[in-house]
């Protein structure tokens, strides 16, 4: 009997996923806020609590989580992080202080302590490079210049969750600082360790894995991902950090046969992650928190557009390049959830969950919507303004036709 509510309710959940995914395909915009308020609406305090399918749900969430970080990972090689790690770490710095400080400083000022001031750093800090690459793919600019930079900037903080993640899985746990700094020191000597076999010795790697039959292919691939996941869990290091190590060392034809495998049961138990998150939400807690939510919004939509207008003009990219760039940075997403999750996991802080789940719904919403009309809005303003001063309705015609060039070479691994 169990069995078969477990089957009702799980078959549930998933077939009303796939009809608000049709619903948010229609209206053209990401998903996740629709499956943020589904968990809301199947948990704890919702409008039908769905308790027989909590347990497979949260296992198919920590799946999510490992296929969102893998398939992150594929995106990028190793020669590539490398090089924008030499290259581009002002433009990280830049975003780290931008976005991070509003977060920590907004959990001391509600006297939430330290470590919920270092978890909610975090929470305002990283984009959602899900959100970001469907953006871009849908407003046609992964051929655009400023496309590489805003790439960079997901690229360095994919890898500073490498370090990031497991200092905040150490201080939730309430490991000593002796027990926290043999913590980080294995996540960045496994990180360092991954990332120069990736670049040695990638390709042999990549021909070990690889087959012409799809079904040992995607069998190999996820058994070896969940793995190595669970490996970096037992060291405490991140089951995420770990599928996304597995990603990065996959190249060529593999990594884009295994995306192409994959994509389906990621978007699947991503959907299944987000859902789950909802479901540890009490919908009774986000309205005391929704106006402190939506000012920690406003402000670090206002700086992430900063941060990527800065990097834009380091790069050389024209005035509405760079503003396209802040604008199209601004959405958060699965990282933000992610690092809220552990903190809810863990009972930091009660209200902590709630803010972030009204954060994320407020930002994933808005991102896409400050891609498309950043640029055109500072356009707007400058011209209202007068002719004191350079706006992107002036700049010359040849500064135009370069930003408008494809740059295949450079972007075409978006």
């Amino acid at each position: 009997m169990h069995s078969a509510v477990f089957l009702i309710e799980f078959g549930a959940i998933i077939l009303g996923l796939g009809l608000l995914g049709r619903v948010a395909g229609r209206l053209k915009f990401s998903p996740i806020p629709l499956y943020l308020l589904a968990g809301l609406a199947f948990g704890e305090g919702g409008v039908l609590p769905l308790p027989a399918s909590e347990e497979f749900v949260a296992i198919g969430a920590e799946i999510g989580v490992i296929l969102l970080l893998l398939m992150l990972g594929l995106e990028y090689t190793a020669s590539d992080l490398v090089s924008n790690l030499k290259t581009q770490y002002p433009a990280g710095l830049v975003d780290f202080t931008l976005n991070a400080v509003p977060g920590a400083v907004a959990a001391l000022l509600m006297g939430w302590g330290p470590v919920a001031a270092v978890v909610l750093a975090g929470v305002t800090w990283i984009s959602s490079s899900g959100v970001i690459a469907k953006v871009m793919g849908d407003l046609g600019r992964l051929g655009n210049r400023e496309t590489p930079v805003i790439l960079s900037v997901l690229v360095l903080e994919d890898l500073a969750m490498a370090v990031y993640l497991p200092i905040i899985t150490a201080l939730l746990a309430g490991v000593s600082l002796a027990a926290g700094s043999a913590t980080l020191a294995i996540a960045l000597g496994v990180a360092g360790a991954v990332l120069f076999v990736a670049v040695r010795y990638g390709r042999l790697i990549s021909r070990f894995v690889s087959s012409d039959d799809p079904e040992k292919l995607l069998l190999v691939v996820l058994g070896l991902t969940l793995l190595v996941a669970g490996i970096a869990q037992q060291l405490q290091v991140s089951a995420a950090v770990g599928a996304f190590l597995v990603g990065i060392a996959l190249s060529g034809e593999v990594a884009e046969g295994t995306h192409t495998l994959l994509s389906p049961l990621r978007d699947l138990f991503a959907a299944v992650f987000f859902v789950f998150f909802g479901l540890h939400t009490d919908p009774a807690s986000i309205p005391p928190v929704l106006l402190p939510a939506l000012a920690l919004a406003v402000v670090t939509a206002l700086t992430k557009i900063a941060t990527g207008y800065w990097a834009a003009k380091r790069a050389g990219v024209g005035v509405k390049g760079r503003w396209r760039a802040g604008g199209t940075l601004v959405a958060r997403g699965e990282f933000s959830i992610v690092i809220a999750g552990l903190a809810v996991t863990a009972g930091i802080e009660p209200a902590l969950g709630p803010l972030a789940t009204a954060y994320v719904l407020i930002l994933v919403v808005i991102g896409p919507l400050t891609a498309r009309y950043t640029e055109p809005l500072a356009a707007w303003i400058s011209k209202r303004r007068g002719p004191d001063g350079p706006h992107p309705a002036a700049m010359p015609a040849s500064a135009e036709a370069r930003e408008a060039v494809p740059d295949q070479d450079r972007a075409g691994h978006a």
